[in-house]
């Protein structure tokens, strides 16, 4: 069974609720402040991204990955982060798949049913790239029966 999948605008009204157990986020080692959804969800979580990253806690290298519950912050219960590695040029079509099996892999062990991401390397990747590898490398993998992109993605080609 393939999950559902839709497009909800990436804003911070938009992640309170959001009918959601788990948002994913992915983090790359050198974008600071946090952008898109990571951001927002910093900002609804009191800085506590920003503080895990200044404690070297978590660092967003690749294959990192982060449980944190929302204590109710935001509509989903809990936030999956998952490190990317260094962004910019270096964050390519072939890391962009990796890291969005990862992100299938990550969301399966912890029996996600329902998640919202945003599709990493707005900045880097065309829209048609990052839809392909979700396509490709997410899509396939994941168990669950909806996902929620957060932004410009579209749901389907």
């Amino acid at each position: 069974m393939s999950a559902s999948v839709g497009t909800v605008p990436l804003s911070l009204e938009a992640l309170d609720p959001l009918p959601v157990d788990t948002l994913c986020l992915f983090v790359t080692q050198d974008e600071r402040p946090l952008p898109g959804a990571a951001g927002f969800v910093d900002w609804r979580l009191c800085g506590q991204l920003s503080r895990l990253l200044l404690d070297g806690f978590f660092e967003g290298t690749r294959g990192e990955s982060l449980l944190l519950p929302s204590g109710g912050r935001l509509g989903a219960g809990r936030v999956v982060v998952l490190g990317v590695g260094p962004g910019g040029e270096s964050l390519h079509a072939g890391v962009l798949r990796s890291s969005l099996a990862q992100a299938a892999d990550v969301l399966n062990r912890a029996r996600v049913d329902s998640v919202a991401l945003e599709l990493p390397g707005r900045a880097a990747l065309p829209l048609e790239d990052r839809t392909a590898a979700f396509q490709e490398a997410f899509l396939p993998s994941f168990r669950g029966s909806r996902v929620m992109l957060l932004g410009d993605a579209p749901a389907r080609r």
